[in-house]
């Protein structure tokens, strides 16, 4: 596989002449760049006036490479051959180096430039590119190409540094200052016979054996280049061989993408989420691209209007700028009603919404780069979880959430700075563990998660945000504007008449079972449970009438009984000969549960074995059922008309190694997480609890 490089536009702030002054003091030998052991003139040659003058020379560079390699290859040093024609006229000077040392077996090439800058000709600019195609090394073919780009990207720094040596040096002597090149007069009878050497255009820079010049992107300069002061200025600190992969990524979109091509800032973010490895960003950006203009994102902040409802129920808002000035948004998780929103206005508002938020935040981070005179290419995010609570554990939003965290992934990448988590509940370990595997690694690497107070005082907030900027529902001083949130009234519920809705309505039904319960034909679910911690999840809404549900264990596996015909697996389990606290045990306290009501929760096991959720009809105080119906009672049930329970319930088991998982992942975000820890997953006792939302 061949490497490149390519540098960006390098400017001098002097004269073309001043510069070439200083780039012939590193010859024949430079004692600033170590590994050059010196060169001697092979070729030389003016044109008749003097314009052009070429210099052909054998540099001889140490090996800088482990000794093992270097006693292999049988040599301390290698030769290259550099062609150099500066033309005083025209003010450039082209270069094209070659290695002559294995030539048959390695193949570097490299060219540079010394242009006029485009906009003031008082200034010099200078690129080089360059290639290296390694077609056998002895079997240390990887070993050599790592060796080679990292010495090659080091020397293209110390030559910068040489060059500015060497000004400093000249300006000190009292050369400031060198006329430019005049035609000297020619003799009539000399005009013929020189007039190959006269004309600039007849000395052409060529390679060894080669009849072509350099990339034409060598040559000139024009004001679509990137140079080395904008980049430290708007993008930052790069190492040359991550300039090099910019500058590559952005001349490819520019020969083959149609239309605007992406900012730099942006392109910068898909090579960093790919550890600058440029195919795969490109591929990474590609699918991006073609994304954004398949659902037309660029126009997104001048088309998008949300509805009054998210506007009203959707806790989050940008708060001024955390103390990197990185743009801070807030997000009152704990206090958004999730469940309602989304069947309130569906999922794809949601997202449009989430990708609103994205947009403006690359937009506001353009403006804090141009306030505070520094590169900020991301934004910081502060999540408060006061609140959160089982009903943000809905199945359905779960996987919306999913989607939108893909998505985000795929086409903001790098753009999240920071995430500051405070106030995490003891249910937050259950959410991290379903969706913790769908974010990237550096991304979770930026997670500070903080759980009850420990958010306040040193170590704290206060190490990420300004006290001025610190909202007030945190024990700051800085009047927040972010909406509260709130439940969403059920009346503001998409309908099933709602036909632009429809297919989002029937995935939601088809992610849960339906269950009818009869007074004295509960509905129960049988969970088995291999080893103990693990934890149960549930979500049922109950579509009519009022049912009590509760959770039991038992060593034995039951054995299904009458169901109705069509009616899912489930219905009763068990018999009446079973007793409460010999055959089985009661797990969970009863919850009544009226109609129209939703209600997640979740139970971290404490043994092995057959876990039953159990739901059956509600009866008045003095004929509560206290223990579990007969076959006779169910088949009187199921025979018998009479009133009738329903609902739709989904429940879920993550296993204990998962779940434990999810906990050291958390450990390793912040030592600040032990509380939370040691809550949810201390031995020797049952944690559980349900949420019911109306």
């Amino acid at each position: 596989m061949v490497q490149k490089y390519q540098s960006p536009v390098c400017v001098y702030k002097y004269p073309f002449e001043l510069v070439m002054a200083a780039y012939e003091k590193r010859f024949p030998t430079c004692p600033q760049i170590p590994v050059f052991l010196g060169s001697e003139v092979l070729r030389e040659s003016r044109s008749a006036d003097g314009a052009v003058h070429l210099v052909e020379r054998s540099c001889r560079l140490r090996v800088e490479a482990p000794r093992l390699l270097r006693k292999i290859a049988g040599v301390e040093h290698v030769v290259f051959v550099q062609r150099n024609v500066l033309n005083w006229k025209e003010r450039t000077l082209l270069i094209e180096a070659h290695n002559e040392t294995f030539a048959s077996r390695v193949v570097v090439k490299e060219n540079c430039s010394y242009t006029v800058h485009p906009e003031n000709e008082d200034w010099t600019c200078f690129e080089q590119s360059a290639s290296l195609d390694i077609r056998s090394f002895f079997g240390f073919e990887s070993a050599l190409e790592k060796i080679a780009m990292k010495q090659y990207t080091a020397n293209v720094k110390r030559g910068k540094e040489v060059i500015e040596h060497y000004l400093n040096e000249l300006i000190s002597q009292g050369t400031s200052h060198i006329p430019r090149w005049t035609p000297a007069p020619v003799p009539e009878e000399d005009t013929h016979s020189q007039s190959g050497l006269r004309d600039p255009g007849s000395l052409k820079v060529c390679g060894p054996g080669s009849a072509q010049g350099p990339a034409p992107e060598m040559v000139s300069t024009d004001g679509d280049k990137l140079d080395t002061d904008y980049i430290e200025r708007c993008l930052g600190h790069l190492t040359p061989m991550q300039e090099s992969c910019l500058i590559q990524l952005r001349h490819w979109l520019q020969e083959t993408h149609k239309g605007k091509i992406p900012k730099d800032e942006h392109i910068l973010r898909f090579l960093r989420a790919r550890d600058f490895h440029l195919d795969r960003a490109r591929e990474m950006l590609c699918q991006s691209l073609s994304w954004r203009k398949q659902h037309q994102v660029d126009l997104l902040l001048q088309t998008w209007r949300p509805p009054a409802l998210l506007e009203e129920f959707y806790a989050g808002g940008w708060h001024y700028q955390d103390i990197d000035g990185r743009p801070l948004y807030i997000l009152r998780l704990g206090h958004m009603d999730t469940k309602g929103l989304m069947k309130a206005v569906g999922e794809e508002v949601l997202l449009q919404h989430v990708l609103c938020v994205n947009e403006e935040g690359q937009k506001r981070c353009e403006g804090n780069t141009k306030q505070f005179g520094r590169p900020i290419s991301s934004w910081t995010c502060l999540v408060d979880l006061e609140g959160l609570s089982l009903r943000h554990l809905w199945r359905p939003g779960i996987k919306a959430l999913l989607r939108m965290i893909e998505v985000v992934e795929d086409n903001y990448p790098e753009t999240l700075g920071r995430l500051l988590i405070v106030r995490a509940p003891r249910v937050f370990p259950v959410l991290w563990t379903l969706i913790s595997p769908f974010i990237n690694e550096n991304t979770r690497q930026k997670f500070l998660i903080y759980s009850g107070s420990n958010y306040q005082g040193p170590g704290g907030l206060v190490d990420y945000l300004d006290k001025e900027v610190i909202p007030d529902f945190l024990g700051g001083e800085c009047l927040c504007n972010v909406p509260e949130g709130g439940l969403v009234p059920k009346s503001l519920y998409l309908m099933e008449e709602d036909q632009e809705h429809k297919d989002q309505l029937q995935q939601w039904r088809e992610t849960y079972q339906s269950a009818s319960v009869l007074r004295g034909a509960p509905h129960e679910v049988a969970v088995e449970i291999l080893e103990r911690e693990s934890v149960i999840t549930w979500d049922f809404d109950i579509l009519q009438g009022d049912v009590m549900f509760s959770l039991y264990h038992t060593k034995q596996a039951p054995k299904p009984g009458p169901r109705e015909p069509g009616v899912r697996a489930g219905g009763q389990l068990t018999d009446k000969g079973w007793a409460l606290g010999a055959d089985y045990s009661r797990v969970e306290a009863p919850l009544i549960c009226r109609e129209g009501e939703s209600i997640q929760g979740s139970h971290v096991t404490q043994w092995p074995g057959v876990y039953l959720l159990q739901w059956q009809m509600h009866s008045a105080p003095g004929h509560m059922a206290c223990s579990l119906p007969g076959v006779e009672d169910v088949l009187m049930a199921l025979h018998s008309p009479g009133p009738r329970c329903k609902l739709l319930y989904y429940y879920e088991v993550l296993a204990s190694e998962d779940f434990r998982g999810s906990m050291s992942s958390l450990e390793s975000c912040t030592s600040r997480f032990s509380q939370l820890s040691a809550t949810t997953s201390s031995s020797g006792q049952s944690h559980s609890s349900s949420l019911v939302s109306r």
